[in-house]
């Protein structure tokens, strides 16, 4: 039974203090004020590894607040358009009422799964790997198709990407690919996308139009600190650098800048080839295995697999959501029974009521 528009308002305006409460809005604004002052510091960018986790968390929390005080002030004007219409009976104005409050449920929902993001490495920035699994060429191209709904999801957000590695297939799409999503609780956010996303559709690669099924794997980890650095002997290293291939400009696919790194002990390759420079290149890699490292370490523990990556196996058992392009449009997630069937508008990069549904399961 719908909500009458005043009980509506009052059952926002409730969720919305709730939030304020969790989020301890007077704590934060105590952190701002210290921040700005780190910020202000003449010769902060001398470490620029220090100065972008100082700028990061400035525009965190300014975001942050600025957000939880819009949607407050959305909320008591809500309030007076509300008593407005009522006084005067004007059915427009009702009308204009229900929209804003359709728009405010869906914004203080939002806001409020942040809220339950308070695991241990949550607040980090994410690496996110994809890889081609079952499926062939099939499995490659859908690959690729992952990727750029996830780099789409992030330009919505306005989130920074950087990406590090892309394996091209060789007829089309990727054999696997790792990014970096720049932007706080990006771990804590994207990792519910972990595990493994099942295709079927009508193959644009089989002649004879036949539906085929593929599989692709998305592995999503915190990305390490400073604080989480950890001594690799040179010895535990193999180091092989090459031409970057697939599409770049003539300074990257002409000298041999790609770096990629073995950890021999563990097995664990990255690669990285972003950049002109083989000594950047070495660095970012070192960046990714480290914390590839780390999170094989903190999996030694079975509650911290659980609570961090959750059971990501590639098979026909373990698949997180399925995305049926044939015979008919559906997405539907294996966890928490979200479906819609605006296929396109998923891979354009709307995830967010995915994403949203599988905060709140994890957290149930």
């Amino acid at each position: 039974m719908a909500l009458e528009p005043r009980e509506h308002l009052a059952e926002l305006s409730a969720t919305l203090q709730t939030v304020e409460s969790v989020m301890n809005l007077p704590k934060m604004r105590e952190e701002l004020v210290k921040v700005e002052a780190e910020a202000s510091v003449p010769n902060l960018w001398d470490d620029s590894a220090h100065a972008q986790s100082v700028t990061s968390r400035l525009s965190f929390l300014q975001s942050e607040l600025k957000k939880v005080m819009a949607l407050r002030q959305r909320i008591d004007d809500a309030g007076i358009l509300l008593d407005l219409a009522e006084s005067e009976g004007d059915a427009d104005s009702h009308g204009e009422v229900d929209k804003e409050l359709n728009e405010l449920k869906h914004l203080v929902s939002e806001i409020e799964v942040r809220t339950l993001l308070n695991g241990e490495y949550d607040i980090r920035e994410a690496l996110i790997t994809i890889r081609s699994e079952a499926g062939g060429i099939d499995a490659a191209d859908w690959a690729q198709m992952l990727m750029r709904m996830y780099l789409r999801y992030c330009e919505r957000h306005n989130w920074p990407t950087d990406v590090y590695e892309t394996s091209y297939a060789e007829e089309a799409g990727i054999k696997s690919a790792t990014f970096a999503v720049h932007a706080p609780y990006a771990y804590g956010i994207l990792s519910v996308e972990q595990g493994t996303h099942r295709l079927v559709r009508i193959s644009p690669f089989d002649n004879q139009g036949r539906r085929q099924t593929s599989f692709a794997g998305v592995e999503v980890i915190p990305v390490v600190e400073q604080a989480d650095a950890i001594a690799i002997p040179d010895d535990d290293i193999r180091v092989d650098v090459y031409r970057s291939s697939g599409p770049g400009g003539q300074g990257v696919n002409t000298t041999d800048s790609a770096v990629r790194l073995t950890h021999v002990p563990t097995g664990i390759v990255v690669s990285c080839q972003n950049e002109r420079s083989q000594l950047q290149n070495k660095a970012t890699a070192m960046n990714i295995l480290m914390a590839k490292i780390l999170e094989r370490k903190r999996q030694e523990d079975q509650t911290k697999i659980d609570a961090l990556k959750g059971d990501s196996a590639g098979s026909w058992g373990t698949q997180m959501r399925n995305y049926v392009l044939h015979p008919y449009q559906m997405v539907k997630d294996a966890r928490t029974d979200y479906e819609t069937g605006n296929t396109q508008a998923v891979l354009d990069g709307e995830i967010d009521a995915f994403i949203d549904a599988g905060i709140r399961w994890r957290k149930r």
